[in-house]
């Protein structure tokens, strides 16, 4: 019997180790993670009546992966969307808070005439993107970074107020140096296509209607995505608390050395055909070295953002009326907090009558590593923008910090060359296999998907190897 291990894990290993047991019965399979629970950055906290996220609270449905996988765990009839009662979401921007114009495609504003009524944008700003169709579009040529592109073709206004914040929700990251085609794509390709970019917006032919919220999570948090997989695994050996210190050739394949912790494999060494890390690059260079310097390099040039979590509980008499789902913050605004989620006006049943339950995100590629703050500065930065921004100025009753050090993954120039790289670093090594947010998208949707591709090469490895 063939046997493959899946180290890490994430909601990417775990996707692996599913697809995997899902169409390869035959393969022996063991699932790794040092740390003690399964998930990565998804986590749920149920406490005192409030549903708290340690990390994402949701998933676009759009990306089929995401609804796809919860429909085969029998979990998709628990998708929630979140509360219609309070459908707005706000860009703070010169001290005040401004609502998103209607009409948004992604990123990119398409109702012209609500623009023109947005108080994010100036007169002039407004027109400078109506006058978007009329500019000829810039041939095909090398990478260009997602500031550039939206300066050049809906200008600096509307990228600094309106595009460059919404970018920075999803990446944390600088859009100067951010890449379109690793990013953003399908903009670029609008603009080739039709001459412009609001032209092939709006004659895009509509996509399918879908059952599903645009952005779904669950009732009792993201937690349970985690649990359903989990629970499923019953033909997948599960080892919590065990690292893996090196990987090496071997006749079998490979050869992986588990590092100490707290289980008993630790110290021990695991036989493999084939091998998935779905660790982060920083992770997976060193465990890679001794079979490829020059892979373990590649890997340890992707850049990685940090970012603290604070979630903050005020009583409803606390704070003023909350009607959105919260605010983003530009990076003109010079602020350390990125944005702010009204966690308990976003989702219901998330905080008891009563109470309220905010979350404020920290932390910026190219600034302080905020991970390595103390609780008591994180609370003051996050109370801090509380108190600027919605005048909440009583202390919270309690609070939950999470931090996540090279959490998020930055896809700068020349992402897509170094992930070519990769793959051809890794195609000298038949059996190994990566999959995660480094490659080709940091949501949840994305990473699953990476994960279950990474499953079905595992397969096609063995049959053409006669393995299975």
């Amino acid at each position: 019997m063939s046997k493959a291990v899946i180290v890490g894990g994430g909601i990417t290993g775990l996707a692996a180790a599913f697809r995997l047991q899902t169409i390869a019965p035959n393969i022996e399979v063991t699932l790794v993670e040092a740390s003690d629970r399964w998930g990565g950055k998804i986590g749920t906290t149920c406490r005192d009546g409030f549903v708290i996220e340690s990390g994402p609270d949701c998933f676009l449905s759009r990306k089929p992966r995401g609804t796809g996988l919860c429909e085969e765990l029998g979990i998709a009839d628990q998708l929630v969307g979140r509360d219609p009662d309070h459908a707005h979401t706000f860009v703070l921007r010169h001290g005040a808070l401004h609502p998103l114009p209607a009409g948004l495609t992604g990123m990119i504003p398409t109702n012209l005439e609500a623009l023109t009524q947005s108080t994010l944008l100036s007169a002039a700003g407004s027109a400078r993107v109506a006058q978007e169709t009329a500019l000829s579009p810039e041939p095909a040529g090398e990478d260009e970074s997602v500031a550039s592109f939206i300066t050049r073709r809906l200008g600096r206004e509307a990228f600094e107020n309106l595009v460059e914040p919404l970018m920075g929700g999803i990446y944390a990251g600088q859009a100067s140096r951010l890449s379109l085609a690793a990013t953003f794509p399908q903009l670029r390709q609008l603009e080739l296509e039709h001459g412009s970019l609001l032209k092939g917006l709006l004659h895009r032919p509509p996509g399918a209607a879908s059952s599903y919220p645009p952005f779904a999570s669950f009732p009792g948090g993201m937690q349970t995505l985690v649990d359903a997989l989990v629970a499923r695994l019953q033909g997948v050996t599960l080892l919590l608390n065990t690292s893996v210190s090196r990987i090496a050739h071997s006749t079998e394949g490979y050869e992986l050395d588990f590092g100490s912790g707290g289980n008993a494999c630790a110290g021990s060494h695991r036989q493999a055909d084939a091998v998935i890390l779905t660790t982060p690059a920083f992770v997976s260079a060193p465990l890679v070295r001794e079979l490829d310097g020059a892979l373990a390099q590649a890997l340890a040039e992707i850049p990685y953002a940090s970012s603290a979590l604070v979630n903050l509980v005020f009583n409803e008499n606390e704070v003023p009326d909350l009607n959105g789902y919260g605010y983003v913050i530009p990076l003109a605004e010079a602020r350390q907090a990125l944005a702010c989620t009204w966690t308990s006006r976003k989702w219901r049943d998330r905080a008891p009558r009563g109470q309220v339950l905010l979350r404020v995100y920290i932390g910026r590629y190219g600034q302080d590593d905020v991970t390595g703050y103390d609780d008591d500065r994180l609370l003051a930065i996050a109370r801090d923008e509380l108190r600027e921004t919605l005048d909440i100025s009583v202390t919270s009753a309690s609070h939950h910090i999470f931090r996540y050090p090279q959490g998020i993954p930055q896809y700068n120039l020349g992402h897509l060359e170094r992930v070519t790289g990769i793959r051809d670093h890794l195609a000298s090594h038949p059996g190994l296999f990566m999959a995660g947010a480094m490659f080709n998208g940091v949501g949840i949707p994305d990473c699953m998907a990476s994960g279950e591709a990474a499953a079905e090469a595992v397969l096609d490895r063995c049959v053409k190897s006669r393995a299975v």
